[in-house]
């Protein structure tokens, strides 16, 4: 368990991940105990186990997050609850996210790839990967969540805002002037404020927002429920800030990853430029943008995007914590400990995936297992923007295999958190412009 207070927490973040956890389990099994963050927990490592926390018995297993980080995000985040109310908030929020919503953005999401990388990036121009792919799945997260958002001065506001609140999140929680975590719950106090501002114009434009609209803020501003009662502005702030906090940081981190694995393995890069290659001369002969049939027609990408998702494992584990004293498999999980299905010893496990740390989407020809890859989680509480997600990162492969070359400019292993699991130094690469080479 560690030492007393701070059980193994140093250890756990002084390594890789991949590391700690099958270490640990290569010592002590499949189901062990430790104590980081604060918490005494139980650490499950096999499918079944994931199933029987996530789907099967979830309802023994509420969602736990720490206090201060439940206040960064907002109380009445989609997160943050069970039962009917978690159902009718994920509800409402897929569907904004529903297919029909998401097919209208792919043009648009094409256009942010573009700005994101634009044509000026040519002759060796270094860029940091991951803080690009943070303004670009920002973009996304806010053309999802508003629609088009006109006045500038809030989109900057709140990119500011939650730049903040995001430098904050892992910080250590307390109300001394001038430190990060009080510096985040400031800038939360404001992203509220901008929030309200843009609900009450959307609310003067009723008419607009009942006929055209399908964003998660025109979602959230509609519903009623059963006896007429809307969502307070200060809920949907809670979701749209944590909706924010969702889209942002892990799709960015995946998309890092993405380009590593790339770079790394020419010929699969290679066969990603063929696909993609047909695509764009499609794009072209139609004068038109990218549309959601080009995103159907790119198997060998989506691929790569799953075995991206597996080998990286942004999201290593998910916190439950245990409503009730629960037995599983001869082993006693005691009320109020958190539980940890461990999906990186998961995705990493050779039963399951052949050769685990060998990057190899074909191994995405046949299904896998079920159970044994779960990206974006599993059960009621998986996340509900995974197909967004999936999407933009298509978009954007797209888009820089199609426009660019690039090399590393720094090491080439190495890892940090920032808070998820991304190449050290945020991947410093130097990108060439195609056409500038022809």
């Amino acid at each position: 368990m560690g030492w007393p207070l701070i059980g193994e927490t140093f250890h756990f973040y002084s390594q890789h991940p991949t590391s700690f956890f099958l270490g640990k389990q290569k010592r002590y099994g499949e189901i062990f105990k430790t104590h980081i963050h604060g918490c005494p927990c139980v650490m499950l490592a096999t499918p079944e186990a994931a199933r029987f926390i996530l789907v099967t018995q979830a309802h023994l297993f509420k969602p736990t997050y720490p206090q201060s980080k439940e206040r960064l995000i907002g109380p009445s985040a989609l997160f943050f609850h069970q039962s009917e109310t978690h159902l009718r908030l994920r509800k409402l929020i897929q569907s904004s996210l529903s297919p029909d919503p998401v097919r209208a953005l792919v043009p648009h999401i094409h256009a942010l790839a573009i700005s994101a990388l634009p044509s000026s990036l040519n002759n060796g121009h270094l860029i940091d990967t991951y803080h690009q792919m943070k303004k670009f799945s920002f973009e996304v997260g806010i053309l999802a969540i508003f629609g088009h958002l006109e006045n500038t001065n809030y989109r900057e506001e709140l990119r500011t805002n939650y730049s903040i609140v995001n430098k904050g999140y892992n910080s250590f929680p307390t109300n001394i002037p001038g430190t990060l975590y009080k510096k985040a719950i400031k800038a939360r106090k404001r992203l509220e404020e901008i929030i309200s501002c843009i609900i009450s114009e959307k609310k003067e434009k009723r008419s607009e927002v009942v006929l055209g609209e399908k964003n998660l803020l025109s979602c959230l501003v509609k519903w009623r429920d059963e006896k007429g009662e809307s969502l307070s502005d200060e809920q949907i702030a809670d979701n749209i800030i944590g909706v924010l906090f969702a889209a942002q940081d892990t799709t960015a981190s995946v998309l890092t990853w993405v380009v590593k694995y790339l770079h790394d393995n020419p010929k699969i890069l290679e066969a990603v430029k063929v696909e993609q290659k047909v695509i764009e001369e499609d794009i072209n002969e139609g004068s038109g943008p990218m549309r959601w049939a080009h995103t159907r027609t790119m198997p060998f990408t989506n691929k790569v995007v799953l075995e991206s998702l597996r080998l990286a494992s942004i999201i290593s584990f998910t916190f439950r914590e245990a409503v009730a004293d629960v037995e599983y498999k001869g082993y006693l999980i005691p009320k109020g400990w958190k539980v940890m299905p461990l999906f990186r010893n998961i995705h990493h496990n050779p039963d399951y995936f052949v050769d685990p740390h060998k990057f190899d989407p074909s191994r995405f020809e046949v299904a896998p297992r079920p159970n044994t890859f779960m990206p974006f989680g599993s059960g009621v509480h998986a996340c509900p923007g995974n197909e967004l997600a999936k999407l933009e990162i298509l978009i954007m492969i797209h888009h820089l295999v199609t426009n660019f070359r690039w090399e590393l400019a720094g090491q080439r292993d190495g890892i940090e958190h920032g808070p998820f699991p991304v190449p050290i130094n945020g991947l410093p690469i130097r990108v060439w412009r195609l056409s500038t080479l022809n």
